[in-house]
């Protein structure tokens, strides 16, 4: 059994790799590397080990110590619209997707990719990449069986997809499971029966898959593939061998947990000790089910853990072909640890008197959270007293737990606090990194991966595509970070999500959360004394608080953001 004290020795192991130079800033370019882009999904900042988590990813830490790490790397604090940025280059706004996939009938706001923006493979593929991808899509209000399919993978650059095009639901049995254009069940696919199906799995094996069926067909050319977990977003499901790890790790609540990854983040030199941790949510010796969230966290690590193995497989899949060295290895996060509290009340009442038929082969599961039930006929079963991690739960981890995913940071997901909008950023590739074991504390986002992978790639970003305007990418190449250089960037780092706002502006933060209408409230915080927001300057401070809400609206107006709440436009 694995307990925090038995941690506590280790706690800093993972954190003092020497730093290895592989070449000289003169050295040659290498060819177009493959490149791999994986993301995680509701995780919070140190939910791995190399930026402090306790739960075990030797294979994140191993690719972080032989690569560069971002320890200021931003996304947009949701799902939709971080995958938007991510894809295209572009704020989500500029992409069509501002909010999550519901059409508003702004142009920021359509939920669907636009025809004005190219993604990633779409970018690559004229340079003679072969494009793959395993997991979550979800920047598509179409989502139904014989529905529009023109913002699906497929028809979005990709040459193989295996995943689901909406963004959450069960680890057994996922809703809009696709092979390619076609729905799919784990039980009637043809191409994948494992013995036991658990999605995470099927996302790392289908990725594995795409590597030996490229080197087999196409070893010529370089790929890039883009592999998206649904993990660790609610329901908590794992398998029973990989919470038995935990048990036991979580029994004293949140506020040990927090103080063990604030030290070893220090020590892990992602964050920097003059950044003080921000005060505990919640008060561990009052919570009611304690028992309860001791099980829930030990799912959640369970399901990180997982899915750092599976990103291990797909690792090892590139080594056997002999391509490590030439592959870039993108690891980062969605979003900020999620304090929403669905399966966190109980349904036992709702479900009493339910009952359902067990379903075929061919019927496809259509819902992605309760009221549901399992393939063979059970119904889900969610609140207080239900012990997650079986395929007829479903159960968040809590604002307790996502406070300490955010360890040390305000904010969640949803919000622009650091919570909300902070991600690892781990970036691995033996060929063009100069110097392994790299921190890089420049402020960076999302919209600096389409850049990056198209100056290493030496590939073109398209003015038109498909006789369509493409609107210019914002974002800035990270490379000279694989040499250990700082990024600059001429603009501002822009946020907007359900009204939430945010703008970071090199050392500069400006914060506003939406609250029901009432009077908005700025907060102005000094990022490189206080990255923990505890310091509010905005009344100490008017005139830098008045210029950074203008370059604020400035962005805004740039990017196509209406003000919340928004007012759904009928389209003619």
């Amino acid at each position: 059994m694995i307990t925090l004290r038995s941690l506590l020795p280790l706690v800093f192991s993972l954190c003092f790799f020497s730093s290895v130079v592989l070449q000289g800033d003169d050295s040659p370019k290498p060819s177009r590397p493959n490149i791999i882009l994986v993301m995680a999904d509701d995780m919070g900042y140190s939910d791995i080990g190399c930026y402090g988590s306790e739960i075990e990813t030797p294979v994140l830490d191993q690719l972080a110590a032989g690569g560069v790490r971002f320890s200021q790397f931003y996304n947009t604090s949701r799902c939709c619209p971080t995958r938007a940025a991510l894809l295209t280059g572009l704020y989500s706004h500029q992409a069509g997707v501002g909010l999550m996939t519901s059409d508003l009938g702004h142009d920021g706001y359509r939920g669907d990719l636009n025809k004005n923006c190219v993604t990633i493979a779409e970018a690559l593929k004229p340079s003679g990449y072969r494009t793959y991808m395993s997991g979550k899509w979800h920047v598509t209000k179409h989502i139904t069986a014989n529905g529009n399919n023109k913002n699906w993978p497929l028809q979005r650059g990709f040459d193989r997809f295996y995943g689901t095009i909406i963004g959450a639901g069960s680890f057994y049995d996922p809703a809009t499971l696709c092979r390619d254009n076609t729905f799919i069940t784990p039980v009637n696919d043809k191409e994948y029966q494992p013995e036991h199906y658990y999605y995470s799995d099927a996302i790392s094996e289908n990725a594995v898959k795409y590597v030996n069926d490229h080197f087999k067909t196409n070893p010529q050319d370089p790929f890039f593939m883009y592999v998206s977990y649904t993990s660790a977003h609610w329901p908590m499901h794992a398998r029973d061998q990989e919470i038995a790890k935990y048990q036991g790790v979580y029994n004293d609540g949140f506020d040990p947990i927090r103080e063990a990854r604030y030290l070893k983040s220090i020590q892990c030199g992602v964050m920097k000790p003059e950044w003080k941790m921000t005060p505990p949510e919640l008060n561990w010796q009052n919570h009611n089910n304690k028992d309860w969230d001791v099980r829930n966290m030990e799912v959640y690590a369970a399901m990180v853990d997982r899915m750092d193995q599976g990103i291990g497989w797909i690792v090892d899949a590139v080594k056997e072909h002999d391509a490590i060295d030439n592959t870039i290895i993108v690891y980062l996060q969605d979003n900020g640890g999620c304090a929403e509290g669905f399966g966190r009340k109980s349904n036992a009442e709702k479900i009493k008197q339910s009952r359902h038929k067990p379903m075929s082969a061919d019927e496809l599961q259509t819902k992605i959270w309760p009221p549901m039930q399992t393939r063979d006929g059970r119904a889900v079963r969610t609140g207080p007293g239900v012990e997650a991690g079986s395929e007829d739960t479903f159960i968040g981890y809590g604002k307790g737990w996502a406070n300490v995913s955010n360890t040390p940071f305000r904010g969640y997901k949803h919000d622009g606090f650091e919570g909300g909008i902070s991600s690892p950023l781990i970036v691995h590739w033996p060929a063009g990194i100069s110097k392994t074991n790299a921190i890089n504390d420049s402020p960076c986002h999302l919209i600096d991966l389409m850049p990056t992978f198209l100056q290493v790639a030496n590939a073109s970003y398209p003015t038109t595509f498909s006789g369509n305007k493409i609107t210019p990418m914002e974002g800035v190449s990270l490379t000279k970070a694989f040499n250990g250089n700082g990024i600059k960037r001429s603009k501002p780092l822009g946020f907007e999500h359900h009204g939430n706002l945010a703008l970071r502006d090199e050392h500069w933060k400006i914060v506003s959360v939406y609250r029901n209408n009432k009077a908005r409230k700025w907060h102005l915080y000094h990022i490189e004394s206080d990255r923990t927001e505890l310091k509010d300057l905005a009344e100490s401070n008017p005139a830098k608080l008045n210029e950074m809400i203008a370059n604020w609206q400035s962005w805004a107006d740039h990017v196509g953001v209406v003000e919340w709440p928004i007012k759904k436009k009928r389209n003619k």
